[in-house]
Parts: C-alpha cells; sequence; structure tokens
C-alpha cells in the first residue's frame, strides 16, 4: 500500500501538470494522496515537511524570494527598456535568424558555467529570448528547449569544473575535486550539446514546414517601439547584463582576500546574485529614459510576475518533502541497493530514480550520497569514475514534469506542460541518460 500510495501521488502528479491543471492545487492535492495512503501524520505532514521542513514548500520560498524577485525586476526593465530588443536585433544581424537556438543554447550555458543559477539565467535571457523568437518567428516551445538545454544539462552535470550544487554534491560524496572523471565529462558534454541541438533544429525545420509560428503569451511585450526605431543601441544595452554578469562572478575572480564585500558574497550565493540583478536594474533604469520616468512601476511589475513561478516551484518542492517522508520511499532506496546489476549501472539507476521520484537532482543526489554511496567507495571503483557517472545521471529523470525548475521554466514563459513540456524532455531526459549511458559503457576502455 505504501508503494502505492506513493507511486500513485507521484503518477496523479505528473499527470495533471501534462493537462494544465495548476501546479499548486495539484501538488497539495498529491501530497495529500501519499499522507493518506502512507498512513502518515497529517498535521506534521502537511505543516512540516510539505511546508517548513528541510525540503518544505515554504522554506524553498522563504530562501528564494529574493532571487525570484530580483530576477523578474531584471527581466521587466530589460524588456520595457527595449534593451533586450536591441541586443536580440543586433544578434540576429550578425548571425542570422538561423541561429536563434545556438545563440540561446550557448548564451545559456556560459552563464551557468559562470556559476549564475539557472532560475537568474531563466529571467535574464527571457526577454533576449523573447525578441529573438519573434525575429525568428519560431514557436515559443523551442526557445525553452533552448534554455533547458544551456541551463540544464552538460554545464550542470558533465562539463569539467563546472560550479553547480550538483558537481560540489559529488565532490564532497567522493572526496574528489570538480574536474573529477574529466574526460567522461567531456564525452557526456559532446553527446548531451550535439545531441539536443540537432533535435531542437531538427523541430525548427519541421515547425518551419508545418507552419507553426511565434505566439506570445498575454504577458509578453514585444514588438512595442520596434517600428519606429526607438529602441537603445546594442552597446548601451549590454552594460546592464555586464554589470550583473561581472557582478556576481567578481567573488569568484577574486580567488583570495578583496575585503569584507568579497568576503560576503562568497558567503552569500543567494543574495548576492539578488545585488548583482539589482544593481544591473538600477543602471538601465538610468540609462534608458523609456523605464526611468516610470521605474517604480516598472519594478513593482517585476515584483509582482516573480511570486507565481515561485510558489510554483515552491509547491513541487513540498511534495517531494512529504514522499521523502514515506516507508515506502524509504524501502524503495534499500530495494535499490540490492538490485543484481553491474555497479554502475546499478548507480546510475538508483541516482535516476531517486531524483525522479523528488523531481530534484539536487536533492536525489544528497539522498544517494546519504544512504549508498559508501558502499559504492567501498567497491573499489575510481572514486572520479563515481562522482561523473554519479552527477550525470542525477540530470535525467530529475527533469520529470513535476521539477521544480521545469515548473519554474514554463511559468515563466507563460506556457503549459501541453505546449512546451516535450522539447524540454527530449533534451534534458532522454539525450543525457543516453550520454549516461555511453560513458558507463567507455569506463572499461579509458580507466
Amino acid at each position: 500500500m505504501a508503494y502505492l500510495g506513493l507511486f500513485l501521488g507521484l503518477s496523479l502528479l505528473i499527470a495533471l501538470a501534462l493537462r494544465g491543471v495548476s501546479i499548486v492545487f495539484a501538488a497539495v492535492l498529491c501530497s495529500l494522496v501519499v499522507i493518506l495512503t502512507n498512513d502518515l501524520p497529517l498535521a506534521e505532514s502537511l505543516m512540516q515537511s510539505f511546508a517548513l521542513g528541510k525540503l518544505g514548500a515554504f522554506t524553498f520560498a522563504g530562501k528564494f524570494f529574493l532571487l525570484f524577485a530580483c530576477g523578474a525586476i531584471f527581466g521587466r526593465v530589460m524588456g520595457d527598456s527595449m534593451a533586450a530588443t536591441s541586443i536580440a536585433m543586433a544578434m540576429v544581424n550578425a548571425w542570422g535568424r538561423d541561429k536563434v537556438l545556438w545563440i540561446t543554447t550557448l548564451a545559456c550555458a556560459l552563464l551557468t558555467y559562470g556559476g549564475v543559477v539557472v532560475f537568474v539565467v531563466i529571467f535574464a535571457i527571457y526577454p533576449l529570448g523573447l525578441r529573438l523568437l519573434q525575429e525568428a518567428n519560431i514557436p515559443k516551445r523551442l526557445f525553452t528547449g533552448a534554455v533547458a538545454l544551456g541551463a540544464g544539462t552538460f554545464t550542470m552535470t558533465a562539463l569539467p569544473g563546472t560550479p553547480s550544487i550538483h558537481n560540489v554534491i559529488g565532490s564532497v560524496g567522493f572526496g574528489t575535486d570538480l574536474y573529477a572523471g574529466s574526460l567522461l565529462g567531456f564525452i557526456g558534454s559532446a553527446i548531451m550539446l550535439g545531441g539536443g541541438m540537432y533535435y531542437l533544429e531538427r523541430e525548427r525545420r519541421l515547425a518551419t514546414a508545418r507552419g507553426e509560428v511565434f505566439e506570445p503569451s498575454a504577458n509578453d511585450r514585444v514588438g512595442e517601439g520596434v517600428e519606429n526605431g526607438e529602441y537603445p543601441s546594442w552597446v548601451a544595452s549590454l552594460l546592464p547584463i555586464v554589470v550583473v554578469l561581472g557582478t556576481i562572478l567578481l567573488p569568484r575572480l577574486v580567488s583570495q582576500g578583496g575585503g569584507e564585500i568579497m568576503d560576503f558574497a562568497r558567503s552569500q550565493p543567494i543574495l548576492w546574485p539578488c545585488f548583482a540583478l539589482i544593481l544591473g536594474s538600477v543602471v538601465a533604469l538610468v540609462m534608458f529614459p523609456s523605464v526611468r520616468s516610470r521605474a517604480f512601476a516598472v519594478m513593482s511589475q517585476g515584483t509582482q510576475e516573480s511570486i507565481m513561478p515561485l510558489i510554483s516551484t515552491a509547491a513541487v518542492i513540498g511534495f517531494g518533502g512529504v514522499v521523502t517522508q514515506t516507508a515506502g520511499f524509504q524501502s524503495f532506496i534499500v530495494t535499490m541497493a540490492e538490485l543484481d546489476l553491474p555497479p554502475l549501472l546499478k548507480l546510475m539507476t538508483s541516482v535516476s530514480l531517486i531524483s525522479g521520484i523528488t523531481g530534484s537532482a539536487t536533492g536525489g543526489l544528497q539522498i544517494f550520497m546519504q544512504t549508498m554511496a559508501p558502499s559504492y567507495i567501498e567497491l573499489g571503483i575510481s572514486a572520479e569514475v563515481l562522482h561523473r557517472i554519479a552527477v550525470m545521471a542525477s540530470g535525467g529523470l530529475d527533469s520529470l514534469p513535476h521539477c521544480g525548475a521545469v515548473i519554474a521554466m514554463l511559468t515563466i514563459t507563460g506556457m503549459t506542460h501541453r505546449q512546451g513540456y516535450k522539447d524540454i524532455a527530449v533534451v534534458t531526459i532522454i539525450i543525457p541518460i543516453v550520454a549516461t549511458l555511453v560513458c558507463i559503457g567507455l569506463v572499461p576502455v579509458l580507466y
């Protein structure tokens, strides 16, 4: 019954998300299904596991509220000032409309490999991507696929040295550095990027042949002022973005010393990007007259637009918090440890399934490290290999429809699962799983 209730809740959440049901309502309903079918204490499960626990909805919302709000403010300022339009037009003129998906993917990859949090990347790139899509006249669903590929695949789990939390967890768990398993990481990255871009470009050509075009969502502001050339130069428009990225990366560039400010920046991986986003927003407000006269209105609207992405993402995180308290989930972890499979394949299966159930690569890796990693270290397998395979494996089934990052991306871009999830699933689930399997097959040859 425990297993049945666990997977019933998970399946129902996925089904409701795909049918366009409010993810907040679906997360609460499915949490109740899991609680009742697993005989968990109702009050404690709702108020602690779902709401305020380590994986609680409001724990997440409280931790990331400022980041979502500041990201949305920056996105709104760059959009309303037409700065994003100016940059997009310059990029299209330089590289052509048919390179929009490459531009989006590589821009997101550069940001995340530079240490920018995925939620910040979505907010920062969306105003620019929106205008790129309009110029290329391709469906918005392909933009979400490109963002997911650039921000949520190879720079998250495979590329050696990536500062992602997933790579850090692998480093701490296996006593390695962030460059562990570099050869496997490069191979996995090439498969993810190459396979993902092949799929997206194929979909772009098919969409053009079918007559699919760009269709803005209700909150998207595109085309305003373009006919009259009322947007700033692309060089000036780049400055707020440079300010944001430069401020975020500054603590990494100043590796030692730097005084109290740099010490504060290094100790605040969430608050410091918030400061960077606000600083970039202020620079844009000062520079561009079209938003300077209504600065408070623009920032207020941006803040308001951050609420639904934040709450939607938090609700799904809360569901994962309930799931981890069930006897079925604990039994599942034990079952994974006892699977009769080759060690690396069992490792991949365990990490993937745990990440899929919790809807979180980070959560899946943390649970694996706490419960199963020591047994693999005892087998005598190279710690570097374990590190890279485990981290890459976490980036597959984590992107099922109830994944918090997927929810945030779709909500921010104004899309439903029905509209945008298929392309996200191909580039973040199918291709990364293939990449991990290929790397496992190459381990006997390379190590």
